[in-house]
């Protein structure tokens, strides 16, 4: 495993070689991207940023020819590439940035080399497969200056804008606890601990480019690729690694969090192949203007796994959303289902709840003189914003984006320290975060930083 004072003087050498930043040539005003990964999520990404008008595509790369079609049919005329490498050495001025939405082992070293480039850069959540790429991905893009998104667009929604104003509002009071959970139980594969069967290699799929960075090891078909690589190690991040820069987000942008100050789990499935089939991991964070005490704990939950019902005070008969986060408050608490608007209970003390639909109709109703004496949780929502053109407007010169590396980098460390907790069950890792050391725990520091295939290395 890759040292700490090893890590830290690469970065120091990859300080000293950024070039000058580099432009495209920008014809027409537009803003010319290419998109690493191009079906699934990165199709989503293309559509989605595609539809910015001041942007055009300038090169697909994509290691299955297969899954460039889709891409293409919304942007014909694309050119296309198997290894990022490649396009970026190929087009070199001719494009101003890059989105990155590839399985996560591959998340770190295309974000870097671009924004090495001087490019802005999209990049798909979690940031990085490890602590150590997303503290290099922050102070990249610290140093380079570009423009950078993390792909976690429901930062941007509605739901959670409205709930990070709550909180900061101090609609339940100083926080005193947070509980987050998600019900998933992985993909398929969290119970396997050794190496499915193998079998060909699909015409059009370069496997030695999709492993990339990652150790080497045969294909094996319909279990990596396309999407069940999520539940394994060398590929993915686990249920938390996969949700958490989502359900996290609002907690984080809420309370205003920083780096934990340690982090425990216990969990059940782990293994030397594959993530937990469930979880629950809490972390300590120092208090902010937010919070009621000094510290204030986080707990995940995955699995199936909930916090108790009663914690919630909501009333009889109600239950828990699949998936969401409590807050829990001096004044009462607040339920944040994931992409759904927030509550406050006890309704009695904040009257009931009404969705923005609800509450337009209701004052509809009013208006016209009827008589509704209900009280109504007083809550005023905010707006959704649109996160892919907020990044194309940010790289054309507009204002800065809201989950940039700044605040991404931090959120992605702390989750990914949750990772590294799932694989020490029961062991309490203290996190000294200027240092990027866990100076209690010998194995759970080595799986800080990643070792790379030859060829693969992140400098």
């Amino acid at each position: 495993m890759q040292t700490r004072r090893r890590f830290l003087g690469q970065m120091a050498l990859a300080s000293l070689a950024f070039p000058a930043v580099v432009r495209a040539r920008n014809l027409n005003s537009k803003l010319q991207v290419v998109s690493v990964g191009c079906d699934g999520k990165g199709l989503d990404d293309i559509q989605e940023i595609g539809s910015h008008p001041r942007l055009k595509f300038v090169g697909f790369c994509e290691v299955d020819a297969h899954r460039t079609a889709r891409a293409l049919q919304r942007f014909p005329g694309t050119p296309t590439f198997a290894d990022f490498r490649e396009m970026y050495a190929q087009l070199g001025d001719g494009f101003d940035a890059a989105v990155v939405s590839t399985p996560d082992h591959m998340h770190a070293l295309p974000a870097l080399r671009a924004m090495r480039l001087g490019k802005h850069v999209y990049l798909q959540k979690p940031l990085a497969h490890s602590v150590a790429e997303a503290r290099l991905l922050r102070l990249t893009s610290e140093r380079t200056g570009v423009r950078t998104q993390m792909g976690n667009q429901i930062h941007s929604h509605m739901a959670y804008r409205t709930a990070v104003k709550l909180i900061r509002d101090g609609a339940i009071g100083k926080v005193l606890g947070v509980h987050s959970w998600l019900s998933n139980e992985g993909n398929g594969y969290t119970k396997r601990t050794t190496l499915p069967p193998t079998g060909p290699v699909p015409a059009g799929l370069s496997w030695d480019l999709w492993l990339g960075g990652a150790p080497a090891r045969p294909y094996a078909p319909e279990v990596y690729h396309p999407f069940n690589w999520r539940d394994w190690i060398d590929f993915g991040n686990g249920t938390l690694g996969d949700f958490g820069c989502h359900l996290l987000d609002p907690v984080f942008n809420a309370l205003q969090l920083t780096a934990p100050l340690s982090v425990q789990a216990e969990c059940v499935g782990v293994n030397a192949q594959t993530w937990a089939k469930a979880e629950t991991v809490t972390f300590t964070f120092p208090g902010t203007a937010q919070t009621a005490q000094p510290t204030i704990p986080v707990t995940w939950y995955d699995g199936g796994r909930q916090p108790d019902l009663a914690l919630a005070r909501m009333p009889l008969g109600r239950k828990l959303p699949t998936n969401g986060s409590l807050f829990i408050g001096e004044k009462g608490t607040m339920v944040l289902p994931h992409v759904a608007p927030p509550s406050l209970y006890p309704e009695e003390t904040f009257g009931v709840n009404l969705s923005p639909g609800e509450q337009a109709r209701r004052a509809r109703r009013l208006t016209d003189g009827e008589k509704d004496d209900r009280k109504v949780a007083p809550i005023t929502y905010v707006d959704s914003r649109n996160h892919y053109h907020d990044w194309v407007d940010a790289a054309l010169g507009g204002p800065e984006t809201t989950a940039n590396f700044a605040y991404a980098g931090p959120l992605t460390e702390a989750v990914l320290l949750g990772t590294i907790a799932a694989r020490c069950p029961g062991e309490k890792l203290v996190w000294d975060a200027p240092a990027m050391r866990i100076p209690n725990h010998a194995t759970a520091q080595a799986m800080l930083s990643l070792q790379y295939r030859s060829g693969w290395e992140i400098q």
